[in-house]
């Protein structure tokens, strides 16, 4: 046991594993602190003596900060009124101290009034969307977007393709996530309480639909049937992710790859399973090239690269060691 608090936070924070972020009060003093790898966002801002530590920059619009900067991956903060302290955390013997930022972050956890990772959200999934028309064009006469992870990503694709965008599907937004939930049965119907289709937009029309990424297929499959029962002629799935085929031990609740429904079919599959027309991802090169510095990044999930040792990961590497 260390007998200084300095000493202890250090040695309990060196003993936490892969992604975290890290508040907490100790008397007068706020401490922050981020993993070595960055997997997780988190910012601090100041304002008036006042300072604020959030974990996206939308938290703190509301105070109008004079400075915002990330926590640095690995940093410790020890905040006591306006004076705060900054000092790393001690390199753990054969650690990596490679970037790993979640491009999920990116494709789907984060607000796009964000800025992650020193991007722009919104700009980051535009500029995915605008990819994805590029690379795999829809035959569609309309795009719409699946509310509102994807509706970024469906701008992009509209400007990209000239094809026009609508308000095709409406979002409950007093409902939680529907991948989270815990049976199919709650999903299907957590979907339908959801999303309700604009049925004069689409009645007639060949839908191209954006989505942000697809995991186990039960929302796209309600989402599909929705579109048809409301009138759409066709309707083709655009992603703007590439499938997800691997768990993630970093923070998002997709446990076992049996769930994926890209691990077990190909996007013709995948389209026959959910009763679209067509499906298409965006391709994971295609993705990298959406961000600056990609090798900063994990994109595990999609590729089994995993940045650090997990023990009960498919495919047991390091993105280091995975890479040429």
């Amino acid at each position: 046991p260390r007998p200084d608090f300095r000493g202890a936070l250090e040695e309990c924070l060196g003993m936490i594993e892969v992604a975290w972020c890290f508040l907490m009060l100790h008397g007068d003093t706020l401490v922050a602190a981020r993993d070595p790898h960055g997997f997780r966002p988190l910012v601090i801002g100041r304002r008036d003596g006042m300072v604020m530590v959030a974990s996206e920059t939308c938290a703190l619009g509301l105070f109008q900060p004079e400075e915002i900067r990330e926590v640095e991956p690995g940093e410790i903060l020890e905040i006591r009124g306006a004076e705060i302290r900054s000092s790393r955390l001690p390199a753990r013997t054969g650690a990596s101290a490679r970037r790993a930022h979640c491009i999920f972050e990116l494709i789907y956890f984060a607000r796009p009034d964000s800025e992650v990772f020193g991007h722009s959200v919104h700009l980051v999934r535009k500029a995915m969307g605008a990819r994805i028309a590029r690379d795999d064009p829809s035959p569609g006469d309309l795009v719409i977007a699946v509310p509102d992870a994807g509706n970024s990503a469906a701008l992009g694709y509209a400007v990209a393709s000239g094809v026009e965008l609508e308000h095709g599907l409406t979002r409950n937004h007093y409902l939680g996530r529907t991948f989270i939930q815990p049976t199919p049965a709650l999903r299907e119907m957590g979907v339908r309480m959801k999303l309700h289709p604009v049925r004069k937009a689409i009645e007639g029309r060949r839908v191209t639909v954006i989505d942000d990424s697809l995991v186990r297929g039960t929302t796209s499959r309600q989402m599909v049937r929705l579109l048809r029962e409301a009138g759409a002629r066709e309707v083709h799935l655009r992603l703007s992710s590439p499938p997800l085929r691997f768990p993630c031990f970093f923070g998002i609740d997709i446990p076992t790859r049996d769930e994926l429904i890209s691990n077990r079919l190909d996007p013709d599959g995948i389209a026959r399973e959910v009763g679209a027309d067509s499906v298409r991802f965006l391709a994971l090169d295609a993705l990298r090239s959406c961000v600056d510095r990609p090798d900063d990044y994990c994109s595990a999930c999609f590729s089994g690269d995993y940045p650090c040792p997990v023990s009960d990961a498919p495919v047991h590497r390091t993105c280091q060691e995975a890479r040429p």
